[in-house]
């Protein structure tokens, strides 16, 4: 990776080097999992993806209350134990051979992951300065991203095998990579807990600011981008041209190589409530253009000008997926108090899980059974999102040193700018 692709020396090296350990274990296990349980173990796929399904929702739910814990006991101390607990969880699945176990151990990975990434985003928090936030997480995006992709030539390796041994050790990679990455969050500084105990509000604070939740909302529309290149692009081309199905793993490729190169970039120009705002309006435009390419693809043009098309609009959304996660950094730090950033963090990232489990329901239908149309309702949903982010961060951001459903203390306001 060039020098300038990471972050400074020192504390921010140290996460971004974590970040890479357990990304390199993620995409193991994301290449393999599915075909493993399929075909090794002999599960069927309706019953895969319902466990899946029921994981991840039940996953979303662990992050505020994990997010907590990070507040009141520490960030490493937490993410340490999660990263842990997770590569045990994998572990468990070299044994697995029923689906029982399997639904038991794939929720409770689902659990530790919204945990830790919710830990995670504490401990940055507490340990780099407002003003160096999304800068961090940009290199940490692009890190996270090129460990993805090690971890998924290691699982391509395990495919091409297509042995059981061969998918074990792809999930030992993953388990070591968990391993790694919390052994290197040992050399952070501890973060001092800063969580106040008051009898007057209540414990889970989050889950009562309204404010922080439409904010929230609006992000996890503008989510539903992410099952767009890892499934719905490969079913369209199978569906309308199958002779391009390479195009699909092209395009993934693409998506991946473009936010290691260019997300840090991306990231610059973000420094307060009022540039986040923008960029993320700017990213609903992005998806809308995105999605309108996408579609002109149905409308019976040669198999070569379809390849065109969708080289373009993956093109259009990755710069968009960039500008929205750049946007959203700042949007979910800035709002939220200081003494609370691991269950503020949490509940924002819910809107990961929430658009894993009903992105594949709901896009499958409106875009392969609907075509141009579709795709065109999907674009307007993203650019109505985009816009709406900025309104609905001057709600939240209006009065933000007091809650609007009682007044009861969240912070201080931060003197970041006002979009």
């Amino acid at each position: 990776m060039p020098t300038r692709l990471l972050p400074p020396s020192g504390p921010q090296r140290t996460l971004a080097a974590a970040q890479l350990a357990s990304a390199i274990g993620d995409g193991a296990y994301y290449t393999c999992s599915a075909l493993y349980f399929t075909h090794i173990v002999g599960m069927s796929a309706a019953r895969l993806g319902l466990g899946l399904a029921v994981a991840w929702a039940l996953g979303s739910l662990a992050g505020v209350p994990l997010g907590h814990l990070a507040d009141r006991r520490g960030p490493r101390r937490t993410a340490v134990l999660l990263a842990l607990a997770t590569a045990a969880i994998v572990t468990s699945f070299l044994v697995i051979r029923s689906y029982p176990p399997f639904l038991l151990a794939v929720c409770l990975y689902a659990t530790t992951q919204s945990g830790l990434t919710a830990a995670r985003q504490a401990l940055v928090g507490g340990l780099v300065s407002r003003a160096e936030r999304t800068g961090l997480l940009a290199h940490l995006q692009s890190t996270l991203n090129g460990g993805l992709a090690v971890g998924a030539a290691i699982g391509g390796i395990a495919l091409t095998v297509g042995t059981r041994a061969a998918f074990l050790g792809a999930f030992t990679v993953t388990a070591l990579g968990f391993v790694a990455g919390g052994l290197i969050l040992l050399r952070l500084p501890e973060v001092r807990s800063t969580a106040r105990e008051s009898s007057a509000g209540p414990r889970f604070e989050v889950l009562t600011d309204r404010r922080y939740a439409v904010v929230a909302l609006v992000n996890t529309v503008l989510l539903l981008r992410m099952p767009l290149l890892s499934l719905i692009i490969p079913l369209w081309i199978a569906q309308r041209a199958p002779g391009l199905g390479w195009l699909g793993s092209a395009l993934f490729v693409l998506n991946t190589l473009g936010v290691m190169g260019f997300q840090v970039r991306a990231a610059r120009g973000v420094t307060g409530l009022a540039s986040a705002s923008r960029a993320v309006r700017s990213a609903g435009l992005l998806l809308l253009a995105s999605c309108v390419v996408f579609g002109l693809s149905a409308l019976g043009v040669p198999v070569w000008a379809v390849a065109v098309l969708l080289v373009a609009a993956s093109i259009l959304q990755v710069v968009g997926e960039m500008q929205q996660s750049a946007g959203s950094w700042q949007i979910s730090f800035d709002l939220a108090p200081a003494d609370r950033l691991g269950q503020y963090q949490g509940f924002f990232g819910t809107g990961v899980a929430v658009a894993r489990t009903l992105g594949p329901l709901l896009l499958t239908t409106l875009l392969l059974d609907g075509g141009l149309l579709g795709w065109l309702a999907l674009g307007v949903l993203f650019l109505a999102a985009g816009h709406a982010m900025g309104p609905a961060v001057r709600w939240a951001e209006r009065d933000r040193g007091y809650r609007s459903s009682g007044g009861a203390l969240v912070g201080a306001a931060t003197g970041a700018e006002v979009p």
